[in-house]
C-alpha cells in the first residue's frame, strides 16, 4: 500500500453494483446519486464515536485513511472483478475516482466517485421488456454509456448523444420474444402430460384440440376434459381441473 495523494484528474477503476428501478447501490446498501458525485465518510468513526469505544485514529470527514477501511473501492482490473464471480450475476462498469485515493495492490479507496460507464451482463437483466424498461429509466439519468454484455461481445445499449442503440434494442426485443415464446410453449397443457382431476386422480393426455382433452386415468378409463377449465398451478407442481370429467 502506497500513500494517500490528492487526485486532480480521475482515476479509472471498476466495481459492481446493485441495480433496481431506484437506482444504484453499492453492495452495502450505499445509495449512488445520479447526477452528483458520491462523497465517502467513514462509518468506522462514526459507530466508535457513537459507542464511545475510544478515540478514534481520524475524523470521518477524512476519509479515506490510510490506517482505515473507509472509502469507495473500485479495482484496478477486469479480470480481477472476474476472479471475484461478480461480472456474470450484477451490473458492473466503469467508475471515475478522485480527490484522496489510497492504492492497494488490486485497487483503490476513493473519497469521490462516480459511474463513467455501464454493462449489464445478459443474467443481470430482467426478461420482460416492462420490467428492463423501468430499469434502465432508474439509470439514464447517470447520463453514462450503457452496454449489453453477450458472449459475442458488447452492444451499444443507451448514450447521452443518440440515445437508445438500434442494435442493443433489437437484442432486447428478440430476446423478449424467445422469451415469450419458450413460456408459452411451457404453459401449454402438451400430448403425455398429467392433469389432476378432482375426485378421480391423474391422468395421462394423449389427445388435444382447441376444445377438449382426452386422457387416461389410471384404471384406463377414458376421459374427455373441457380445455378451458385446465390451469397450471404452480403451488402443486401440476395442471389441474376444478370439475368432474366426462
Amino acid at each position: 500500500m502506497t500513500g494517500v495523494p490528492d487526485y486532480i484528474a480521475p482515476i479509472v477503476g471498476y466495481r459492481v453494483w446493485q441495480w433496481d428501478v431506484a437506482g444504484l447501490r453499492s453492495l452495502n446498501g450505499e445509495c449512488w446519486p445520479p447526477g452528483e458525485p458520491l462523497e465517502t465518510r467513514c462509518r468506522v468513526c462514526d459507530f466508535v464515536r457513537w459507542w464511545g469505544r475510544h478515540r478514534t485514529v481520524h475524523s470521518p470527514n477524512t476519509a479515506p485513511h490510510i490506517q482505515c477501511s473507509c472509502g469507495i473501492y473500485a479495482h484496478k482490473s477486469w479480470e480481477h472483478l472476474r476472479q471475484c464471480g461478480y461480472e456474470r450475476s450484477r451490473i458492473h462498469g466503469q467508475v471515475l475516482l478522485w480527490g484522496t485515493v489510497v492504492e492497494h495492490q488490486y485497487g483503490w479507496r476513493g473519497q469521490y466517485a462516480y459511474p463513467k460507464c455501464f454493462f449489464l451482463p445478459s443474467e443481470a437483466l430482467p426478461v420482460t421488456l416492462t420490467e428492463i424498461q423501468a430499469r434502465l429509466l432508474a439509470l439514464i439519468p447517470y447520463r453514462c454509456e450503457i452496454f449489453i454484455l453477450r458472449d459475442e461481445g458488447r452492444l451499444l445499449l443507451w448514450n447521452e448523444d443518440s440515445g437508445f442503440g438500434a442494435a442493443g434494442v433489437d437484442y432486447l426485443s428478440n430476446r423478449g420474444n424467445q422469451w415469450y415464446a419458450r413460456h408459452n410453449q411451457e404453459s401449454t397443457i402438451k400430448q403425455g402430460d398429467r392433469v389432476a382431476i378432482v375426485g378421480q386422480g391423474p391422468a395421462v393426455v394423449e389427445e388435444i384440440d382447441h376444445r377438449w382433452i382426452r386422457a387416461v386415468l389410471g384404471d384406463k378409463r377414458v376421459v374427455r376434459i373441457a380445455r378451458k377449465r385446465v390451469c397450471w398451478n404452480d403451488q402443486n407442481v401440476r395442471w389441474e381441473t376444478d370439475t368432474h370429467a366426462y
